[in-house]
C-alpha cells in the first residue's frame, strides 16, 4: 500500500469514527449470522435472500441492513426477507344492551360488558402491534353483597341497627338491579394469646361484668350469598358480641377467607361487594407472631362448618397478598369504619385497587346509605389490568373515556364518571422485544378490575424467516453437505466454519490459513481491514452501512477517494476500489470537471461570449479585458450603444466624427433603416440578445437603433428621422415677462399698503392706550377768580 492511500484510509478511519456514532445502523452493528436473528434486531432490519447478493470479501452479516440500504445494494424486493406482525381477532361478541324493565331477564353468563373477548397477536421484534377494547357497562347487572362485620365488644350498638339491613338494603338495591343477594359474616380475633384471654372462663364469655358474650372466635360465615332478605334478618339477629383483648382486629384473616372460599360463600360470577365493618384498626403479617405464629398465611381456603380453623396456624396475610387474592377473584371492597379510622382505611384504599371507604356512623344507622354511594363511586369507574407478562413484552394503554377526553400512562388503563349504558374504549399497543427461549405462544388475560369478564390475548412470536423453512440440510453448496443452505447463505453444521462450511475448527491451522490472506506475500492480514475467516478474508463493516470493504484482500472500499466540494467524487460518480468512476460528461480524479457547455453560454449564444474557452464548465476568458463567468463583463469596455454610435450615425445620417472614414470603419454591421420608433425590433419578438440605443448628436438632436448580433450578423435597425428640438417662440415669452413683471408690481404695491394699514393701526391703538393712562392735576390756579358772585338773602327761610 502506497503512501497516499495509507494516508488516506487514515483520515477515512479518524472521520468515519465520528460520522458512524451519528448514522451507524442497529442492523449493521447487529452483526447477525442468520435471517432469523436478522428480524430480532429491529423492524426496520430485512434479510436479501439472493444467493448472489454478496461481493467477493462481505460476511453472511452483510445480509443484513435495513431495507432502503437492502434497495441501494441492488437486492431484489422479491428476495428480502422482511416479515410483519398482525392481529386477528377470534372472538367479537358486542356487548349487551340491557333494559332491566324487560321482562326477559338474561343470565349473568349470558350478558357482555366488553368487547372483543379473543385475539391472537403475532409479534415482531420492535413492531408494536394495536388493537381496541370497547367497555360499556351493563344496565341491571346482578351483584352479590358480603357483609364482614366486627363482632367485638365495641360493636354492641351496631349489631342492632345491623339486624334490619337485610330487608332494608334489598329494598334501595332495587334501584339498581333486579338480581341481588346478600350475605353475612363475623370476625373477632385469633383465638390465642395475647389477642384474647385464654383462661377457661374467658373463653365462654370474655366480657366482663355481667355482659353476656359468645365465646370468641377468628371468622364466622353466618349466611351464604342469598336472595332472601328476612333470612339475612333473621340470622343476624341470632348473633351475639364478643370480645379480646388488643385494639386492632384480625379482619384480614376474614377477608381472605371470603376472597378464597367461593363455594362455601356462594360467589357467582358477576359484581362481587365485599363490605368490612369495623370500628378499629387491623392486624397483618408479622403480627402473628406475638402468638407464636410464623407461617405465613397460605391464601387457602379453610373453612369447616362455615368457621375458620387455621387462625392459630397461619399468621395474618399481608396487604399485597390480600391486594392479589381481591383482584383474581374480581372483589370490590368498601371499608365501612368510624370516623377516628377513616385516615388509616383510606391509606389503605389507596393500596387496593377497586375499594372505597365510608364514614360510618358511631351505631351504623347509614350503613345502607355508605353502601349505596361507594357502589356507584367504584362502578363509576373502570380500571383495566393484565396478567403477567412473558419477558421481553411491554405494553402501553390509551384512554378513550366518556366526552372524547384521552388518557395515558397509567392514566391510560381508566376511565372516571361512567354512568350505566356509557361505553368507553381503549386502545392497547403490545410490543416485543426478543423471542421467548422456549418459542411457544404465550397467553395473557385483560380484564377489568371487579369484573369477571377478562379478554384472552395469545401471543404468537416471528422468531424465523420463511425462508428458513425451504432450508436444505447438508447441501452441496456448503462444501460436500457440511451445512444447511437457507435465507441465501449457508448454515454451518457444528464444527464447521467459514462462508461455505469449508472450513473444520479441529484441522486447520491458524498459521496455514492466514497465509492465503495476505496480497502479495505482505505483512497485513487481509490489509487490516478484514479477518481471516478458513483461509479466506471477510472484510470489516463500518457502521455506515453505505461504507463498505471489498476484494480478495480487503484492498478495495467506496469511501477512500478524491474529494471536491466535500463531496466523494465530486457528487457526480462513484468510488470503485479507490478510484473515482464518473458519471456522463464528467471527468477528473475527483470527478468535478463537466464537460458540458450549457454553463459556458452568454448572453448571445456565443459560448463564453467569444472571448474565452470553455473547461470543465467554466469560462477561462483569452482577453485580458474581459471577466465574468461567461465572459461578457468588461469593466474598461464602453457601452454597446456607446461603441457604436459614431458609425451609426456616419451610416444613417452621414454625420457625425466618422464621416470621413465610414466606410473603412463602419462596414461590420448591416444597415436597416425604419420609419418611426414602433417599428424597431422589440427585445420580446427576438430569440437573440438585442440592446436598444438612444443617441444626441452635435446639434442636439436625438436618433435612436437597436443593435443586435443574429447567427453570427450583427445588425442595426435606425430611425430615418432625427428627433431635434424645436425653436422657442418669441412673443410668448416677452408677453410672459411683461405679465410677470406688472404682477410683481402690483403684488409689491399691495404688500406695500398692507404694511402702512397695520402700522396706521397699531399707532392708533397706542395712541388710543395712552390717553386712556394720563392723569391730569386738578389744583387750582391762585391768580384765578370766578366770575360769579353768590348773594343769600336774609330774609330766606328756606320755605
Amino acid at each position: 500500500m502506497d503512501l497516499r492511500l495509507l494516508l488516506i484510509a487514515t483520515l477515512s478511519a479518524v472521520l468515519g469514527g465520528s460520522w458512524a456514532q451519528q448514522e451507524g445502523s442497529e442492523c449493521i452493528k447487529a452483526n447477525a449470522q442468520s435471517c432469523g436473528e436478522c428480524i430480532q434486531v429491529a423492524e426496520t432490519c430485512g434479510w436479501c435472500a439472493a444467493e448472489k447478493f454478496l461481493t467477493e470479501g462481505q460476511s453472511k452479516s452483510a445480509r443484513c441492513d435495513d431495507l432502503e440500504s437492502l434497495k441501494k445494494r441492488n437486492c431484489a424486493v422479491t428476495t428480502i426477507e422482511n416479515p410483519r406482525g398482525s392481529v386477528n381477532i377470534n372472538k367479537n361478541k358486542p356487548v349487551t344492551n340491557r333494559n332491566k324493565d324487560v321482562a326477559e331477564k338474561l343470565k349473568p353468563e349470558q350478558i357482555t360488558q366488553i368487547q372483543p373477548q379473543k385475539l391472537t397477536l403475532t409479534l415482531r421484534s420492535g413492531e408494536p402491534q394495536t388493537f381496541e377494547l370497547k367497555f360499556k357497562r351493563a344496565e341491571d347487572y346482578p351483584i352479590d353483597l358480603y357483609y364482614l362485620m366486627d363482632l367485638s365488644f365495641s360493636m354492641k350498638d351496631d349489631l342492632e341497627n345491623v339486624k334490619n339491613l337485610g330487608t332494608d338494603l334489598m329494598r334501595e338495591m332495587q334501584e339498581i338491579t333486579s338480581d341481588f343477594r346478600i350475605g353475612f359474616g363475623s370476625f373477632v380475633e385469633k383465638t390465642v394469646m395475647p389477642y384474647i384471654s385464654t383462661t377457661p372462663a374467658r373463653l365462654i364469655n370474655p366480657c366482663t361484668g355481667n355482659q353476656n358474650c359468645t365465646s370468641p372466635f377468628s371468622y364466622k360465615n353466618v349466611l351464604n350469598l342469598t336472595d332472601k332478605g328476612d333470612e339475612f334478618n333473621r340470622l343476624v339477629s341470632q348473633q351475639q358480641i364478643s370480645g379480646n383483648l388488643d385494639s386492632p382486629e384480625g379482619g384480614f384473616d376474614a377477608i381472605m377467607q371470603v376472597a378464597v372460599c367461593e363455594n362455601q360463600i356462594g360467589w357467582r360470577n358477576v359484581t362481587r361487594l365485599l363490605v368490612f365493618s369495623t370500628d378499629a384498626g387491623f392486624h397483618f403479617a408479622g403480627d402473628g407472631k406475638l402468638g407464636g405464629i410464623v407461617l405465613p398465611n397460605d391464601g387457602r381456603c379453610h373453612l369447616e362448618n362455615n368457621m375458620y380453623t387455621m387462625s392459630h396456624y397461619y399468621d395474618y396475610p399481608s396487604i399485597a397478598h390480600l391486594v392479589q387474592k381481591l383482584s383474581d377473584h374480581n372483589i370490590q371492597t368498601i371499608f365501612a369504619v368510624t370516623e377516628e379510622f377513616q385516615p388509616v382505611y383510606k391509606e389503605l384504599k389507596n393500596l387496593i385497587p377497586k375499594s372505597a371507604v365510608g364514614t360510618l356512623s358511631s351505631n351504623s344507622s347509614n350503613v345502607i346509605k355508605l353502601i349505596i354511594d361507594a357502589y356507584n363511586s367504584l362502578s363509576s369507574e373502570v380500571i383495566l389490568e393484565n396478567g403477567r407478562l412473558p419477558d421481553g413484552v411491554s405494553m402501553n394503554y390509551k384512554s378513550i373515556c366518556k366526552n372524547g377526553v384521552e388518557g395515558t400512562g397509567d392514566n391510560g388503563r381508566k376511565c372516571s364518571n361512567i354512568s350505566i349504558g356509557d361505553e368507553v374504549s381503549f386502545k392497547i399497543s403490545i410490543e416485543s422485544k426478543k423471542c421467548p427461549s422456549h418459542g411457544k405462544a404465550e397467553i395473557i388475560k385483560i380484564k377489568p378490575l371487579g369484573f369477571t369478564e377478562e379478554v384472552e390475548v395469545v401471543l404468537n412470536f416471528i422468531c424465523n424467516c420463511q425462508c428458513a423453512a425451504k432450508g436444505k440440510p447438508n447441501s452441496e453448496m456448503c462444501h460436500e453437505g457440511n451445512g444447511t443452505f437457507e435465507c441465501g447463505s449457508c448454515k454451518c453444521n457444528d464444527g464447521r466454519i467459514g462462508r461455505l462450511c469449508e472450513c473444520s475448527k479441529d484441522e486447520v491451522r491458524t498459521e496455514d490459513l492466514d497465509a492465503n490472506c495476505r496480497k502479495d506475500n505482505g505483512t497485513d492480514i487481509c490489509s487490516n481491514t478484514g479477518d481471516c475467516v478458513c483461509g479466506t478474508c471477510e472484510c470489516k463493516k463500518r457502521e455506515i452501512p453505505t461504507e463498505i470493504y471489498t476484494g480478495k484482500y480487503c484492498e478495495c472500499d467506496n469511501f477512500n477517494c478524491d474529494r471536491s466540494n466535500n463531496k466523494l467524487c465530486g457528487g457526480h460518480g462513484r468510488c470503485d476500489c479507490r478510484k473515482c468512476v464518473c458519471d456522463a460528461n464528467y471527468t477528473g480524479s475527483a470527478c468535478d470537471c463537466s464537460l458540458e457547455t450549457a454553463t459556458c453560454l452568454a448572453k448571445n449564444g456565443q459560448i463564453c461570449n467569444g472571448r474565452g474557452t470553455c473547461d470543465c464548465g467554466s469560462c477561462k476568458c483569452t482577453n485580458p479585458k474581459f471577466q465574468g463567468p461567461t465572459c461578457e463583463i468588461c469593466p474598461t469596455c464602453p457601452g454597446v450603444c456607446a461603441e457604436h454610435k459614431d458609425c451609426v450615425q456616419c451610416r444613417g445620417f452621414e454625420a457625425g466624427e466618422k464621416k470621413d472614414t465610414c466606410q473603412d470603419e463602419c462596414n461590420y454591421f448591416q444597415l436597416i433603416k425604419v420609419k418611426d420608433r414602433d417599428k424597431l425590433p422589440q427585445p420580446t419578438d427576438q430569440s437573440f440578445p438585442l440592446t436598444h440605443c438612444k443617441e444626441r448628436d452635435a446639434n442636439d438632436c436625438w436618433f435612436y437603433y437597436t443593435y443586435a448580433i443574429r447567427n453570427e450578423t450583427k445588425e442595426v435597425y435606425v430611425v430615418e428621422t432625427l428627433e431635434c428640438p424645436a425653436g422657442p417662440d418669441i412673443i410668448p415669452i416677452v408677453a410672459g415677462v411683461v405679465a410677470g413683471i406688472v404682477l410683481i408690481g402690483l403684488a409689491l404695491l399691495l404688500i406695500w399698503k398692507l404694511l402702512m394699514i397695520i402700522h396706521d393701526r397699531r399707532e392708533f391703538a397706542k395712541f388710543e392706550k395712552e390717553k386712556m393712562n394720563a392723569k391730569w392735576d386738578t389744583g387750582e390756579n391762585p391768580i384765578y377768580k370766578s366770575a360769579v358772585t353768590t348773594v343769600v338773602n336774609p330774609k330766606y327761610e328756606g320755605k
